[in-house]
């Protein structure tokens, strides 16, 4: 793969990278092979949004 420039690239070194590419591609197989049906982008922004209110509302000082 060549030299690494931390400009250009987040990984330390060609292993780094290609660790993570082996990583990468085995979840994205494992997740395509998965039977059940996908959860709605809305759906999944709606939890997160009360997720994240709910980390809110505990930061605030009372």
């Amino acid at each position: 793969m060549g030299e690494f420039s931390p400009v250009e690239h987040e990984f330390e070194s060609t292993e780094d990278a290609e660790a993570y590419e082996r990583w990468f591609r085995v979840r994205v197989e494992a997740s395509l092979a998965d039977p059940r049906p996908g959860v709605p982008h809305a759906t999944v922004m709606a939890e997160l949004n009360a997720i994240i209110a709910e980390a809110e509302h505990r930061a605030k000082p009372d």
